[in-house]
């Protein structure tokens, strides 16, 4: 899976005014260059194309655009078409608790585990009537 050339045929130019991929153009990593290519694998080393972009704020303008694209194409146009684009939230980690006992020393009892023969349940329904059941 290296280079072969055979992608210099297909090197794309930048676009003016819009962005790589929403151009339709592709990305190899193994040749390192856009192509304007409509397949999924690279026609050079047989790498799989990106079709996106990585860094989170040009997903977000890549988002925009082809939303705003599909609003054109089916003709609605709102008056209040305003993107907002999402900054992610910092959070602070809590750090870790230290545990006091160690992992081989238990402390914990269990209770014994109850037989079914020791297990009896009374039901009571009429004064003359009283059943004793065993589970």
């Amino acid at each position: 899976m290296t280079c072969k050339g055979i992608c210099s045929r297909y090197k794309a130019q930048k676009p003016v005014g819009t962005g790589r991929y929403a151009s339709g153009q592709r990305r190899c990593q193994i040749c390192e260059i856009f192509i304007k290519w409509e397949g999924l694998w690279c026609p050079c080393c047989g790498y799989r194309l990106r079709t996106k972009p990585r860094n989170l704020k040009y997903k977000a303008k890549l988002r925009a655009r082809v939303e705003a694209e599909a609003q054109e194409a089916t003709g609605i146009n709102t008056v209040e078409e305003t993107v907002e684009v999402v900054e992610p939230i910092a959070v602070e980690a809590k750090p870790k608790k230290a545990r006091a006992k160690a992992k081989t020393a238990k402390t914990t009892t269990r209770k014994p585990r109850a037989t079914k023969a020791s297990k009896t349940v009374s039901v009571e329904t009429a004064p003359e009537e009283a059943i004793a059941i065993k589970a």
